[in-house]
């Protein structure tokens, strides 16, 4: 018989088939069949010896010596330090919102107060009998135009007299 050879395709499989084929089978019929177990594997596969060398350096990488368990232990060490200090600074950031919340509260609590109180003395005072008092009782007059001395501020906050107004 003449020699069969294959150019170019896929790898072959252990069947004989190319390993990117599929074999799609078709059943015909609406009855369901019974299942089988899947026969047995002739021959099961031990995992290769592993070399003296091999087996020590795996063990060596397994174990654990004094300078990597202490570094681990300082490392473990500082990052509890951190979470417990993170811990820390959140209660005391929540205690002084509680705190801002509170004083925020007794304020708005006093300038309402204070309004109120304002209001109230504004409205109490009759500004027609203090003029009265004033001009018929005190002897207060109203300034002339000759006693007025106007000034221009650099600013505008306000002023203080630290001595007697120059005449000109």
């Amino acid at each position: 018989m003449g020699e069969v050879q294959r150019r170019g395709g896929a790898p072959r499989g252990p069947q004989g088939r190319n390993q990117n084929e599929r074999t799609y089978v078709y059943v015909d019929g609406t009855a369901v069949r019974k299942l089988q177990e899947a026969p047995e594997s002739r021959e099961r596969r031990r995992a290769p010896s592993a070399r003296p060398a091999a087996k020590e350096s795996r063990e060596y990488a397994l174990s654990m010596n004094l300078g990597y368990v202490l570094f681990l232990a300082i490392a473990a060490a500082v990052c509890m330090f951190t979470c417990v200090n993170f811990l820390q600074l959140q209660v005391k950031e929540t205690r002084l919102q509680k705190q801002v919340t509170s004083l925020e509260t007794k304020l708005n609590a006093a300038i309402l107060e204070n309004d109120s109180k304002y209001d109230q003395v504004i409205a109490s005072v009759d500004m027609e009998r203090v003029k009265d008092v004033a001009v018929n009782e005190l002897g207060m007059v109203y300034a002339k135009k000759s006693q007025i001395v106007t000034y221009e501020l650099e600013n505008n906050d306000y002023v203080r007299q630290y001595t007697e107004v120059p005449r000109e």
